[in-house]
C-alpha cells in the first residue's frame, strides 16, 4: 500500500462503465482470471475487481447521458471542489458531482477541453491504494498542446516530450514526482478518432491475451507490438465497446 503523499495526482482507481456491468464482469474474469467481491452488498452491489489480495477497480453502471461504454480512470486529488474549478477555469466540464459515497470518499468526474472523461477522487481517510494491475493510463487526443495545457493547470503535471524516436510521445508526472511519469499523452493521427484515456493493464503474454480477447467476443484496435526501452503492448476493445491497453513492460534496468 503506497502512502498518501506518493499518490496524491496519480491514478489510483479504474472501472468500466456501461449499461451491463455483469457482462463486462463475465469477459475480463475470464480474459484476466480476476476475481470479484461485492462492495455494500444489498446496497449499491459494486462489484470490485480483486487481484493478489487487493481491490484495484470495479465495473460500474453508466448513468444517463454518459458515453458509450468504457474504461474511467481517477485521480486522486487534494481536494475534489478545488480540483473542479480548476478544470472549469480551465475549460474543462463538470458531468458528474462532486458528491459523497460513505466510506469510500468526495468524487466527481470531468471531462477536458478535447472530450476525454475523467475521474476525481478524494479519498475519505488517509489509507492508500493498490497498485500492481493497471500500470499506466493514456491520453489520446485531439490537441496534444491544449491537452498538456489543461492537466498541468489543474492537477500540477509535468511534462516530458520523448522526441522524433517516440513520435512526439509525452511523459506526464507529478510536479514532486518520480520522475519516471505515471501516464503518456499522444497525438491523434486520425482526428475522427475521440479523445479517451485508456489505462493499460500488466500481462505476461501480450499476444496471448490478445488472442483471448478475441476468443471471448473482443477485437483488436492495434496489433501486438515492441517499443524499443518501453515493452510490448496492444490495445483492445471489449464486446461492449470499451476500450484498453494490454503491456509487458520490459524489465527494469
Amino acid at each position: 500500500m503506497s502512502t498518501v503523499a506518493t499518490r496524491v495526482g496519480t491514478f489510483v482507481w479504474h472501472e468500466q462503465v456501461s449499461s451491463d456491468p455483469a457482462k463486462a464482469e463475465e469477459f475480463y474474469t475470464q480474459l484476466f482470471g480476476w476475481g470479484t467481491e461485492v462492495f455494500k452488498p444489498g446496497e449499491i452491489d459494486y462489484k470490485m475487481i480483486s487481484s493478489g489480495g487487493q481491490s484495484h477497480g470495479g465495473f460500474s453502471t453508466a448513468m444517463e447521458g454518459a458515453p458509450p461504454p468504457h474504461w474511467l480512470g481517477h485521480v486522486r486529488v487534494e481536494d475534489v471542489d478545488e480540483t473542479v474549478e480548476k478544470a472549469t477555469n480551465a475549460s474543462g466540464k463538470l458531468v458528474a458531482g462532486p458528491f459523497d459515497m460513505s466510506e469510500v470518499g468526495r468524487m466527481a468526474i470531468i471531462v477536458d477541453p478535447q472530450g476525454a472523461f475523467l475521474g476525481i477522487y478524494q479519498p475519505a481517510g488517509d489509507g492508500g491504494e493498490s497498485e500492481g494491475v493497471f500500470v499506466w493510463d493514456e491520453l489520446g487526443t485531439t490537441d496534444a498542446d491544449a491537452a498538456q495545457r489543461f492537466y498541468e493547470e489543474v492537477f500540477d503535471w509535468t511534462t516530458t516530450d520523448m522526441g522524433s524516436d517516440f513520435g512526439g510521445y509525452r511523459i506526464f508526472d507529478r510536479a514532486q514526482g518520480t520522475g519516471q511519469g505515471h501516464a503518456g499523452l499522444m497525438q491523434n493521427q486520425d482526428l475522427a478518432i475521440p479523445s479517451m484515456w485508456v489505462p493499460y493493464v500488466g500481462v505476461e503474454d501480450v499476444d496471448g491475451t490478445v488472442a483471448k480477447a478475441q476468443e471471448l467476443g473482443g477485437s483488436v484496435l492495434v496489433e501486438a507490438m515492441d517499443v524499443p526501452t518501453v515493452g510490448r503492448f496492444a490495445v483492445i476493445k471489449d464486446p461492449q465497446g470499451a476500450v484498453l491497453g494490454v503491456i509487458k513492460p520490459e524489465p527494469a534496468s
